[in-house]
């Protein structure tokens, strides 16, 4: 009698996925050799101080702006205008987007009104209907936040109307055989479920909040980051507008990491199933 055939047993791979503690020290490794090289070419002369000024030019128009010496305003108030600006806006689309997003998701007339609107927005870069919003609504604050308002509304709403596909028609029918009222369904099944994507269209929000910030202080602003670097670059200082960029994207990579700490928090069960 022929023996029967033997399947070989599968082996487990052994690729590991890098841990929290591991793909931080990648990243301070990866930064420091982009510093390094940054300070080679730079302070050997391989490039033009216009076109890549030396960290430490850059690190003293830092001290100068937070001092209060550079001939403008310190660094403080262009930080606190900005922050004003998209802290303002982003929430004011948190919280109009997200009800938009998950009545998209729930209702086929909702998703019919507020989706051909968005889709056509969406792709728009802010500059394109920049001079409309300077025409409509003037050159004071208004206009700022409203550009950053746009940028931030899409993504957040169609997360939140990706996230209610999350839940499954099974719980929802299980909560309504138990006597949960509409809005009880929504509160206690859809947000739970739709919540990780919320938190991931929040990050991405904030970037593209922060991306328009430029473009926003672009209105007749007198303070504010996204102004420093404008006007620094009509001037051609480079070390500034760099030292701008730096400032912007410490603050947005810090609220990227807070966003990261409340997913761990409000969701932690998200990529354990």
């Amino acid at each position: 009698m022929p023996e029967p055939s033997k399947t070989p047993a599968l082996k487990t791979s052994a690729f590991k996925v890098p841990g929290e503690g591991q793909s931080a020290a990648i990243s301070v490794v990866t930064m420091s050799l982009l510093f390094a090289v940054w300070f080679i070419v730079t302070n050997a002369g391989w490039i033009k101080p216009l076109f890549l000024p030396s960290p430490q030019a850059v690190f003293q128009q830092f001290i100068e702006y937070l001092t209060g010496a550079a001939n403008d305003k310190p660094l403080w108030q262009h930080f606190l205008a900005s922050v004003l600006r998209v802290t303002a806006a982003f929430w004011l689309a948190f919280a109009v987007a997200v009800p938009v997003g998950i009545a998209m998701g729930m209702s086929r007339v909702a998703r019919g009104i507020f989706d051909p609107p968005i889709e056509f927005y969406r792709p728009l870069p802010p500059l394109a209907y920049l001079p409309l919003i300077i025409i409509w609504f003037g050159i004071d604050e208004l206009p700022k936040v409203l550009l950053i308002f746009l940028s931030c509304f899409a993504p957040l709403a169609l997360a939140a109307r990706s996230g209610t596909k999350s839940a499954s028609q099974e719980q929802i029918n299980a909560a309504y055989s138990m006597g949960a009222s509409y809005g009880q369904v929504i509160r206690h099944v859809i947000l739970p479920s739709a919540l990780p994507e919320i938190l991931v269209g929040m990050r991405i929000a904030i970037g593209f909040g922060w991306t328009t910030l430029v473009a926003a202080e672009m209105v007749a602003a007198n303070v504010g980051l996204g102004q420093m670097v404008l006007n620094a670059s009509n001037f051609l200082r480079t070390d500034i507008v760099i030292m701008g960029i730096v400032v912007i994207g410490v603050v947005a990579y810090a609220f990227d990491l807070f966003m990261r700490w409340v997913e761990r928090r409000l969701v932690p069960w998200k990529g354990r199933m």
